[in-house]
């Protein structure tokens, strides 16, 4: 995709295929159980038969694309730790020995971390033979997609350019086409990057024209008055900067980092490739969020995994009409809620397909009669 189609793509119509939903939900009121008792996941899987347009609903090749990136305003002090963790942590994913490894093992999703912007050659010196697209596709492993290394400090200026904006989300589009191409189903999405909790909660306070103060938490483990400093150096980089809260791509090069850029790709590309995105912690909701203010259907494309510790999670959520599934108070990041998702919706399609139906056992069916 170049960006001229970039620019097409914001202002193109993309719905969910009524048909494929229509049947979806008559095979679900066909199930031998009571009807609409499995709630959210059965809403779930007709949305994803509205996204890919077939009732058959088959979710065996999952994705977990970590999108990697650092951030200038950690040297506001900002973080617990320094940016070196970034890299440190990518390499270990990028390797397979990742938290977000180990959940993706028992989930049954293959990860791929995007080197999208991190400051440090040290990823590539840990993984050398692992240099490209395709062989990242084809085991766990690290994509070279980096824009910069690293973003400016939203602090003292704009984070990025609007051209290294519009790249970084050209990435996680045109990765979306590949994993549409490779046959994969479902793609969860996560981030690894110090400091990207400050540039989401920056972004969730402009983009819903909220006090930074109610959107802003303690990330990986901030003091109270740590807390309160994160706060000081948000509103301070709203004020340099002065983004445009009516458009989003200012937002998010003014305010944003390389992570969420490319995450708002994913989300842009689930919607052109009719793929079912998953939606992880803060800042995956931030680029998702983004996403739908550059096109309001691409909201139609998602799927909320969890309800993040992050105060912004809530607000963002419930600006989309979003309604997360787990409850679990988690903040670890990395897509780790996606992966939480995924065995669910592997056994709310294990009843859809398996399960026995009222004509088969010959047993009259439920009547909705709330219609």
């Amino acid at each position: 995709m170049d960006r001229r189609q970039f620019e097409d793509l914001t202002r193109g119509s993309f719905e969910l295929d009524k048909e494929a939903m229509e049947a979806c939900k008559l095979h679900w009121n066909e199930v031998a159980k009571p009807l609409y008792s499995l709630g959210t996941f059965e809403k779930h899987l007709i949305q994803i038969a509205g996204i890919t347009g077939c009732q058959d609903i088959k979710l065996d090749k999952k994705a977990i694309v970590v999108m990697c990136s650092d951030n200038g305003v950690v040297e506001e002090g900002v973080t617990q730790t320094d940016q070196s963790v970034t890299a440190i942590v990518a390499g270990h994913i990028a390797e397979g020995k990742g938290n977000i490894n180990t959940l993706a093992r028992y989930s049954g999703a293959q990860v791929i971390a995007v080197d999208i912007g991190m400051n440090t050659e040290q990823v590539k010196a840990q993984n050398p033979d692992k240099h490209t697209e395709e062989e990242a596709l084809e085991s766990n492993g690290l994509i070279y997609a980096r824009v910069a290394s690293g973003t400016a400090n939203i602090a003292k200026g704009s984070a990025m350019s609007r051209a290294q904006a519009i790249q970084a989300i050209m990435t996680g589009i045109n990765l979306m086409k590949e994993l549409k191409d490779k046959g994969y189903s479902i793609v969860g999405t996560g981030e690894m990057g110090i400091g990207n909790t400050t540039t989401s909660s920056a972004m969730a306070s402009v983009l819903l024209k909220l006090p930074v103060k109610e959107l802003t938490g303690p990330g990986a483990g901030l003091s109270r008055e740590g807390v309160l400093h994160k706060i000081q150096v948000i509103e301070r980089a709203i004020k340099v900067n002065e983004p445009n809260s009516s458009d989003p791509l200012e937002v998010l090069a003014k305010i944003g980092g390389f992570d969420i850029a490319g995450l708002t790709g994913l989300f842009l590309g689930g919607m052109l490739y009719r793929l079912p995105v998953v939606i992880d912690g803060i800042i995956s909701a931030v680029a998702a969020l983004t996403a739908c203010r550059i096109n309001p259907d691409a909201v139609h494309f998602m799927l909320a995994s969890h309800h993040g510790r992050e105060k912004a999670c809530e607000y963002i959520l419930k600006e989309m009409g979003l309604t997360p599934v787990i409850y679990g108070d988690l903040a670890l990041g990395e897509g780790s809620g996606t992966a939480f998702l995924f065995p669910l919706l592997d056994m709310a399609e294990a009843v859809y397909s398996d399960s026995p139906t009222f004509s088969g056992m010959k047993i009259e069916a439920y009547e909705d009669l709330k219609q």
